[in-house]
């Protein structure tokens, strides 16, 4: 059984483009009159504030030096500032936090970077060489204010080691045991997004739907540390930064690989998810390539540290253990993979940047993820050749069966639960329409036209099975001149298309409903069916114990103008298979009940409700 601790630490945040121009609108919510804004980089802020901005302070120095915050001070008490706004980097939240600790002002952090320290409660000030961590609930900026335009003009350099800056706080999250569900979602979600975010940054800096991607992977993994707290790596890059005066986000990209290659012995759980998040085999070779093929710097050979210092390093991060992996990342040696198997994380990023001449980048994200996803499927189950030819040969034996009257793919995705997943999220968004279900394999564009009252049974065997039904929209109103095609199944469980001896379409038919939205029609009582399992759908479903039953039900789609369209099936109370539909295409609101009719017969009634196509 798992136990944790979860410390949630509240900030306001805005996130989106152009969002800056709500920075004096978050002060005067603050009740700010006098504010100081911190940063190099500040012109447009202070504009925005207008004569809210009585100082700048643009002496922000990496570390936060107490002698910097305590000139910062004298700004403040000479402008009797009320609130602090803080742009730009690491640097700047840093001396707002400082600046906040010894004042009690409220600050604005408006982020530059992907450092993700303006969501945390940590600061670390520097004084005499030694850099000190304090961390208090009260230094968590009032309100963060992300805008994506603001990275834009972020060197590449700086975005690939900003952004790894961020992945360590997840990293080190994932290796906290007190962390928990919560944060390790956050965690996971920021790997992700900041390994996908970096190298389409890399290739084109402009890109503003990777850098909103890279900005919301820093906010969740500020997040984390700020919920588990800092690990070995952020103590040596405390000791690093503090002592010996090195960059602190390159610090950061150096260590972060070493650091895992460290802890994956004893983590092997939270190494094998960061690999899973990353699409590789190895979480720390992953993170090491990743890091050399963006340009960051590999070594801190390179950042000017000198070998002899390395045991002072570890003496002063009280981590004696380290000097080994201090030593790999001072040589920039690539850390020994854990696993044996080959690394795909440059494969996978390689066919990902293939995709980044697509004109509409929507196609470009997409195919992105489908590979990551589908790259880390293949790793996550050390597939075979073999078993790839099998998974091959199956979706190619699906589309053979696909025809103008059969469509084996959509059976595939509809018993896969694909088809349900996608009809959630695209049509039940609002609670008050009739909920939508899947389209399902048998619908064919045009069906016959037919006056309301028309018999679509035309004789064949069943329960006659009477269907009155209205159409309003979600204020109870009715829905004139609403087109209604409606199919079923016979009998026997087939429909039409299934048939290649009938002449003509059965038991389906386009109806319109009147000036009061209500129509009706006569048909035979639905009843369970198999799909058809005779293809590689059947031998799928027979292979995983699975039945290939549907729950009984009519299908409806309903269209009018103004109205989003309605796509949706009516189930028949008591059925069978209601809670093991072979598409996973019952939803409780659309069961109803069918009760005997005056003539022996059964009857059903209801009320569709549309929602607004403005919706």
């Amino acid at each position: 059984m798992e136990s944790f601790e979860y410390t949630a630490h509240a900030s306001r945040v805005i996130f989106g483009a152009g969002t800056l121009v709500r920075l004096r609108e978050e002060a005067e919510r603050l009740g700010a009159t006098r504010v100081l804004v911190l940063g190099r980089r500040a012109d447009h802020a202070a504009g925005v504030l207008g004569a809210l901005a009585v100082a700048r302070f643009e002496g922000v120095v990496m570390h936060t030096p107490i002698e910097v915050s305590e000139r910062a001070l004298e700004v403040v008490a000479a402008h009797d500032a009320d609130c602090l706004v803080s742009v730009g980097g690491g640097s700047s939240t840093g001396l707002g936090k400082a600046l906040a600790a010894r004042t009690g002002l409220p600050q604005i952090a408006v982020p530059t970077t992907y450092a993700g320290s303006e969501m945390t409660p940590i600061v670390g000030e520097t004084a005499g060489g030694t850099k000190r961590t304090r961390s208090d609930p009260a230094l968590v900026p009032a309100t963060v204010l992300y805008d994506v335009d603001l990275t834009l003009g972020l060197p590449v350099g700086l975005s690939v080691t900003s952004g790894l800056n961020a992945m360590a706080h997840a990293v080190e999250a994932l290796c906290a045991h007190r962390a928990g569900p919560v944060v390790d979602s956050f965690a996971l979600e920021a790997i992700t997004r900041l390994a996908r975010a970096l190298p389409l940054i890399a290739d084109r800096p402009a890109d503003r739907d990777a850098r909103a991607d890279a900005l919301v992977g820093a906010w969740l993994a500020g997040l984390c540390l700020g919920a588990a707290g800092a690990g070995l790596h952020h103590k040596l890059c405390h000791v690093l930064g503090g002592s010996f005066g090195l960059p602190h986000s390159e610090t950061h990209a150096v260590l972060l690989s070493h650091v895992m290659a460290h802890h994956a012995a004893a983590e092997p759980e939270a190494m094998r998810r960061i690999a899973t998040a990353l699409g590789a085999t190895d979480a720390p070779t992953a993170v090491f390539d990743l890091a050399t093929r963006l340009g960051a710097p590999g070594s801190l050979v390179e950042l000017g540290l000198a070998e002899a210092d390395l045991p002072t390093v570890a003496a002063r991060a009280a981590a004696p253990d380290a000097l080994g992996l201090l030593g790999e990342a001072w040589r920039g040696d690539r850390p020994a993979a854990a696993d044996d198997r080959p690394d795909l994380s440059g494969l996978t990023a390689q066919v990902v940047a293939g995709f980044a001449g697509a004109a509409d980048p929507r196609v470009a994200a997409l195919l992105g993820d489908l590979v990551q996803r589908l790259h880390g499927f293949v790793v996550d189950n050390d597939l075979t050749e073999d078993e790839w030819k099998t998974a091959i040969d199956f979706l190619t034996r699906t589309g053979q069966l696909c025809s103008s009257t059969r469509q084996e793919f959509v059976l595939l995705s509809d018993t896969l639960g694909i088809s349900s997943a996608v009809d959630l999220l695209t049509n039940s968004r609002s609670p008050d329409t009739t909920p939508s279900a899947v389209l399902g394999p048998f619908y064919v564009e045009g069906p016959p036209a037919v006056p309301s009252g028309t018999d679509l049974a035309e004789g064949l065997p069943g329960v006659p099975l009477r269907a009155d039904i209205s159409i309003t929209d979600l204020d109870g109103r009715p829905v004139p001149d609403a087109v209604v095609d409606v199919w079923q199944s016979n009998q026997d469980g087939f429909y039409d298309v299934q048939l290649p001896d009938l002449e003509g379409p059965v038991l389906r038919a386009r109806l319109r409903g009147d000036a009061d939205g209500r129509l009706w029609f006569r048909s035979i009582l639905p009843s369970a069916y198999p799909i058809p399992d005779d293809g590689p759908v059947g031998q799928m479903l027979r292979a995983t114990g699975r039945h290939p039953y549907r729950a009984p039900h009519l299908h409806f789609m309903i269209s009018a103008p103004g109205h989003q369209r309605l796509i949706t099936q009516l189930f028949v109370a008591g059925g069978p298979y209601l809670d093991s539909d072979a598409v996973f295409g019952v939803k409780d609101e659309l069961i109803v009940d069918f009760p005997p009719g005056p003539d022996g017969g059964r009857t059903v009634a209801f009320t569709f409700r549309l929602g607004s196509a403005n919706a």
